[in-house]
């Protein structure tokens, strides 16, 4: 039974819900190999919720709550292009610039399948309707997101304010700049703002991204693998899934393509990794415009006894010695979480890995300690960046840390494996924060 998360004493001094401050919209941003409630459709399976519905949930005659659906293994840069469109409405635009000195030749700047109609009345090609046509200054949103969503929506901001590090990308929309108060706050939940070392203790990389969307599949009942419902949406590089392909036959007819080689950095397995994500924040910065939070997640044990027995943690980690993945972890998180992946032949897993080599980023002891995807050291605000402890009063253009959910897997956070009302109490948490802003 997993401990249920208590509200912080912080968060109880937020503004309730009947005196909020502003009744902003949220839109909700899935993380890797995520989905949106356009997919596995007829299961009943969210990702934000599980078989509970977060989003509806949120949800009040006041208060617009969408929940996006971006490329699953895309890179940041596309997910958050993905995102704007998908949000103002328009066609994404991956960028001239970037199209033209992508690590595969031949990506396409504006690749079908990707648009978005403001106006639903003026919709001749049938697109889906974007989110929310109206945002602007004017009408801001707040964001919120998990896992790699977080790095998604710091990018997505990172562009709206200050347009593209490397010179003109073109006339797209997202591409000018200057779109400073569009987004009120950015909530990240089990965010690798500094990378995750599940990216190096994993050898066979497309292999196990095959096995990973198969087994989230499986998790909605829908069979694994097998299933032609889960879309990877790399449309952008000229990778169509078929409408009855299922993941495993796609990965088998694209596995050769230099979309999915490690050398390639215009990808969500080269943002994930220490080394992709210092790139990624070398250049996405913290905006002094923004309120900005973070939440952490936790489902290892130092040896075989808890070495915290509190639920919620914001003291810095003490851990000296190797972490194993608890019994309660999702099951197919439990083989890379702990201290070994393979004991056989001593491969490490994230709870023993460290990284020491030249011109790589360095990871230490304090990387042991995860939810089984990403390392909990990593979930509190990107490295250098301003960052400090919510005590209930918000700083913005900093990170607020709400501290870490103990005994919660990567999966609990978005309630997966837990009940409604303890998945409920986080988002009550953190909504009663954003709408007392």
């Amino acid at each position: 039974m997993k401990l249920l998360a208590k509200i912080a004493l912080a968060a109880c001094l937020a503004a309730p819900a009947a005196q909020a401050a502003n009744n902003l919209p949220i839109v909700m941003v899935h993380g890797f190999l995520g989905f949106g409630p356009d997919s596995l459709q007829g299961t009943g399976f969210l990702y934000w919720g599980g078989f509970n519905d977060v989003a509806g949930h949120l949800r009040t005659s006041q208060r617009q709550v969408h929940v996006a659906a971006v490329g699953p293994v895309s890179s940041n840069w596309d997910r958050a292009v993905e995102l704007f469109y998908q949000i103002k409405g328009g066609c994404a635009d991956c960028g001239a610039r970037r199209t033209a000195t992508s690590a595969w030749a031949g990506k396409i700047q504006k690749p079908a399948g990707k648009c978005w109609a403001a106006d639903p009345n003026n919709n001749p090609n049938n697109y889906p309707v974007a989110l929310y046509p109206q945002w602007d200054a004017q009408h801001p949103i707040h964001l919120v997101s998990h896992s790699q969503g977080g790095q998604t929506i710091r990018t997505l901001i990172q562009l709206l304010e200050n347009g593209p590090p490397n010179g003109s990308e073109g006339d797209g929309a997202l591409y000018t700049g200057g779109k400073t108060g569009w987004v009120k706050s950015a909530s990240t939940i089990a965010t690798p703002h500094n990378g995750t070392t599940l990216r190096d203790v994993i050898v066979d990389f497309v292999p196990k991204v095959s096995e990973l969307a198969g087994k989230i599949v499986e998790v909605a009942g829908l069979g694994g693998s097998t299933s032609a419902i889960y879309k990877f949406r790399l449309e952008q590089f000229g990778l169509a899934q078929g409408p009855a392909e299922s993941i495993g036959d796609f990965i088998a007819r694209t596995k050769g393509a230099p979309f999915w080689n490690l050398a390639n950095h215009d990808a969500a397995q080269w943002d994930l990794g220490p080394d992709g994500a210092a790139e990624l924040n070398n250049w996405v910065k913290t905006s002094p415009n923004v309120y900005y939070y973070s939440i952490g997640s936790r489902a290892t044990e130092q040896g075989s006894f808890c070495c915290n027995n509190t639920d919620r943690v914001i003291a810095p980690f003490q851990s000296g010695s190797y972490q194993y993945a608890r019994n309660d972890m999702m099951f197919f998180l439990r083989n890379t979480a702990g201290e070994w992946v393979v004991p056989a032949i001593l491969q490490p897993g994230m709870g023993s890995y460290r990284q020491t080599a030249a011109g790589r980023v360095p990871t230490d002891a304090t990387w042991y300690p995860n939810d089984g995807v990403v390392n909990t050291v990593s979930m509190r605000a990107p490295a250098g960046q301003p960052n400090r402890n919510y005590d209930g009063s918000s700083v913005k253009g900093s990170w607020n840390y709400l501290g870490y959910y103990n005994q919660h897997d990567h999966f609990d956070v978005i309630g997966w494996d837990t009940s409604s009302s303890s998945t409920y109490a986080i988002y009550d948490n953190l909504a009663s924060i954003l709408y007392g802003l």
